[in-house]
């Protein structure tokens, strides 16, 4: 095997349920020969803050190798993936089938792993993750929840950086108080004189959706429903993504497994499973799998499901797209997230944004920075801006009147470092996701 992946990345099942997976000593062993290899070749040094961090710890050790670096140091490396999968993806040279065999993301949540079975996870970071309780706990006091977050609020937001971790400065993303699951029954009228009547989809919701932004979801509804799809709601619970991001492997599986279950019977009567954000597409096509592969729900659901631009994109080669969409003044600015890079799909949300006519799209393919949950950590923050600043600057210098990403939140975060760079808040509209640019082009 000659260095250079040029055949297609291979990625191995993730053996949490093996005792050695948590050995300590075979972990640091692990960890040393990955570090090493990483170390010698640099190609990642402008992804993420874990290369760096790494890079620098062992060129500022004793010997400038890393034999006199302590396992004990390891641990800032660690913190700083953000499991975006862009190394592993896009970058690294020697993932499977090279004999080198690196998985730089999995390796660093394997760490987060065995971290957590001996130590547990912070009582900040597991509240964090409950995001479907905390969305239910915040819907019937929407407006006080969402004071309580606002950026700039000197009485709550310093408090939640002392408590919780949480930056006094990082935008956090609002609560609705009618989550889209209650909206259910509100379902549109499928037009059946469409080209691609007759497809059936299944809309998991995500807890992003559900709870924060509705509006992308009923944006997706209605955009199908144009297009001749017949949709259904279902959201059992939240993918899982934020327990993967702490290392609790064992809850995403049992996750993995329940809503598999209750997707079964949909995917059987044919329905397609469309997930509207892709970091939970990419849980429920890719991770998902890898974790629970004696699954076969599990994976069934993967085969079916889709992201939401890659969906409509489908619709747009396979049968073509309803007529009556309009161009939108202004331009875009399309920003394509890591977890949509990592589904290995191409560029679906610039490719479902030019079926709108006379509109000028700019892409924009850099980190945003904000990993999930990690960019809006107090430590965190200020890195992780400085990460997105090319995806910032990029912004500001386009000045589109649309935003937008596939990603609610790296969207939000880069505007956040648009205001850094203009020193005032960034003049473009509030839709956050591409699918909501479609519905408008569309007059929904």
């Amino acid at each position: 095997m000659s260095e250079g992946s040029l055949e297609a990345p291979t990625r191995h099942p993730i053996q949490w349920r093996d005792a050695d997976f948590y050995d300590p000593d075979k972990l640091d062993q692990e960890l040393r020969r990955v570090f090493d290899i990483c170390h010698g070749c640099r190609r990642c040094f402008n992804l993420c803050d874990s290369f760096p961090r790494l890079f620098d710890l062992i060129d500022d050790s004793e010997t400038g190798e890393l034999d006199s670096v302590a396992s004990s140091d390891f641990s800032p490396v660690v913190e700083a993936c953000t499991l975006c999968d862009m190394c592993f993806m896009s970058k690294c040279p020697y993932v499977p089938p090279h004999e080198f065999n690196i998985d730089f993301p999995h390796l660093m949540l394997r760490a987060r792993a065995v971290d957590a079975k001996a130590n547990g996870i912070a009582m900040a970071a597991r509240q964090l993750t409950k995001t479907d309780r905390n969305g239910k706990l915040a819907a019937p006091v929407a407006g006080i929840a969402n004071w309580a977050s606002k950026t700039g609020n000197k009485l709550t937001r310093p408090a939640m950086q002392a408590v919780l971790g949480i930056h006094a400065e990082a935008a956090l993303p609002k609560f609705t108080s009618k989550p889209f699951t209650s909206r259910g029954k509100d379902a549109p009228v499928v037009d059946k004189d469409a080209p691609a009547y007759g497809r059936k989809a299944v809309l998991y919701a995500t807890c992003f959706t559900n709870y924060n932004n509705p509006d992308i979801a009923v944006s997706a509804r209605a955009v199908l429903a144009r297009n001749g799809v017949e949709t259904e709601v279902v959201y059992p619970k939240c993918c899982g993504m934020p327990q993967l991001e702490q290392g609790d492997i064992a809850a995403v599986a049992a996750t993995a497994e329940d809503v598999a279950a209750q997707l079964k019977p949909w995917i059987e009567k044919g329905y397609d499973i469309i997930a509207l954000v892709p970091s939970c597409a990419l849980m429920l096509k890719f991770e998902w799998p890898l974790i629970v592969p004696e699954n076969e729900e599990v994976m069934a659901l993967s085969r079916a499901t889709f992201d939401i631009t890659q969906y409509i994109v489908d619709i747009g080669k396979t049968e073509g797209m309803a007529e009556g969409l309009k161009p939108l003044a202004g331009g875009v600015s399309i920003h394509i997230s890591c977890h949509s890079r990592a589904q290995n799909m191409g560029q679906k949300g610039a490719e479902m944004l030019r079926l709108i006519p006379d509109t000028d799209i700019d892409v924009i393919e850099r980190c945003s920075g904000h990993g999930g949950s990690w960019g809006i950590m107090k430590d965190n923050f200020e890195v992780a801006l400085k990460i997105g600043k090319p995806a910032a600057r990029k912004v500001a210098e386009k000045a589109a009147a649309h935003i937008v990403s596939e990603c609610p939140l790296a969207r939000d975060h880069i505007l956040q470092g648009v205001e850094r760079i203009n020193d005032h808040p960034a003049a473009v509209s509030q839709v956050q996701h591409p699918i909501q640019l479609l519905a408008l082009a569309y007059g929904l």
